[in-house]
């Protein structure tokens, strides 16, 4: 995720902190200072760190839970509405996605039970509060963890509640149709969350109800890509016209190639053919602008993109592609024949819904 950036791994996973996170406790430390002085401020500083650990936490156990059934967690990003845990895929067998979409809430209550075990008292009026004490951060920790669970089961994507809708649903019709269900229904609560937000004035409402509804669109458009590309290989929908670099090309050629043709990315290669790796338009725009036209092409270029075989299922390759800008498509020799990209992708898939 742009705009975000490590701060280091655990159990597996690389953690990391999207930019506007720090924009938040400023805005909370700040706030609590001229409401009720600098120690109010340490204090609520210290309380939003330890809720996002919270939030850390409850995505572990997405992340764990999904690892039973061999799915890896790349990373979990911290964001200002919450976290983000970045699943390779999710379950496709219902009761697996319910176990993975509910282990998240299960953890924020054992952490509430916890809490009150040892004395804490459930504040839930002093959640808005700026001026809370340090003897009731237990009790308001508890009670946000509470809020937590009750939040993220809202049926309606990415939240839990919409995953769990949406498997709920596939046990009884098929995913593509359950996920328009469950997309629909997350767009109406977006829809509601926006309209209270915006005659409240709770600017992060109208956030958190904009981030529902896209990300419910989202999760519709992958489903049914991945439903029309069942049946499909790499050699049904990779680029095979295409212009190529070598590493020790500059960028000044780059740049010209970019302007002949439509190409976003381009493959670079060894001189015996084999893929040394891609350059994307972005990289090539921002190296530009900081005029290094005579920097060669290997230096800048992507090294983590995968290879596959003209048979490879499409839709492992989708799964490939993530967040990387192609995945290049080789023969036995490890000599590249094309490569594919979710552009191209969508494209095959508008067709073939076309027919």
């Amino acid at each position: 995720m742009s705009w975000s950036f490590p701060i280091g791994r655990l159990l597996g996973s690389e953690l990391r902190v999207h930019a506007t996170f720090f924009l938040l406790l400023a805005w909370i430390a700040a706030s609590a200072w001229v409401s009720a002085g600098p120690e109010a401020a340490l204090l609520n500083t210290a309380f939003i760190l330890a809720l996002f650990a919270c939030v850390v936490a409850h995505e572990f156990g997405h992340a764990l839970t999904a690892r039973r059934y061999g799915i890896r967690t790349p990373d979990i990003t911290l964001l200002p509405i919450g976290g983000l845990a970045r699943l390779e895929r999710m379950p496709e067998k219902p009761w697996q996605e319910i176990k993975v979409a509910l282990a998240g809430p299960a953890v924020n209550v054992v952490i509430a039970g916890l809490l009150i075990l040892f004395g804490a008292r459930l504040d839930m009026a002093a959640l808005t509060a700026v001026d809370g004490t340090a003897a009731g951060f237990a009790g308001r920790l508890a009670a946000v963890n509470i809020w937590l669970v009750v939040f993220n089961l809202i049926p309606a994507f990415p939240m839990d509640g919409g995953r769990v809708l949406r498997a709920g649903l596939a046990l009884f019709m098929g995913r593509v149709k359950a996920t328009k269900r469950a997309a629909l229904v997350g767009q109406v609560i977006a829809f509601g969350l926006g309209f209270l937000g915006l005659f409240s004035g709770n600017i992060l409402l109208v956030l958190v109800a904009t981030f529902v509804f896209l990300a419910a669109s989202a999760e519709n458009s992958e489903v049914s890509q991945r439903s029309v590309a069942e049946g499909l290989s790499a050699r049904d929908a990779m680029i095979t016209e295409f212009e190529r670099l070598a590493p020790e090309d500059t960028l000044a050629t780059a740049g010209q190639a970019l302007i002949r043709t439509t190409q976003h990315e381009f493959p670079v290669l060894a001189p015996d053919g084999t893929l040394a790796g891609f350059l994307t338009r972005d990289a090539l725009f921002r190296a530009m602008a900081e005029g290094e036209r005579t920097r060669p092409v290997g230096e800048i270029m992507r090294r983590d993109i995968p290879s596959v075989a003209l048979a490879a299922p499409l839709p492992s390759i989708l799964d490939a592609l993530g967040s990387r800008p192609a995945v290049a498509v080789t023969d036995g020799a490890g000599r590249v024949l094309g490569y594919i990209t979710r552009e191209n992708v969508g494209e095959l898939m508008m067709l073939r819904r076309g027919r």
